[in-house]
């Protein structure tokens, strides 16, 4: 499941062309970094019944949900994971990115709904 992805995950980081950017909407460089900081809060260990969604691909997901505001049907045909997976793996991102990026998040509080 995961290692496919994880390969055409590699091989858009590796990838001049900016395909990589222009699908999680970062670059590499920043991509590398998030990973580096919420990896320890994310990550799983595969189990004698599944395999774990390595912590790269749950990552990719959550920007790529983020930036193009994917349905989790989509999202699912494009990872290869089930729709209830994906939405537990966005709130598990989200609040690890959250967690590590709270200075740096700046929340408009005059904003009118």
């Amino acid at each position: 499941m995961g290692e496919t992805m994880n390969q055409q995950l590699a091989e858009l980081l590796a990838e001049p062309s900016g395909k990589f950017e222009n699908f999680v909407r970062m670059s590499c460089t920043d991509f590398e970094y998030l990973l580096q900081i919420i990896s320890p809060m994310v990550s799983k260990q595969d189990t004698t019944w599944r395999e774990a969604v390595p912590t790269k691909i749950r990552l990719a997901l959550t920007l790529r949900f983020l930036a193009t505001e994917d349905d989790y049907r989509s999202l699912h045909y494009l990872f290869k994971i089930s729709s209830s997976l994906i939405s537990r793996i966005i709130i598990e991102v989200c609040l690890a990115l959250n967690d590590v990026l709270q200075d740096m998040i700046k929340v408009n509080k005059t904003s009118c709904y």
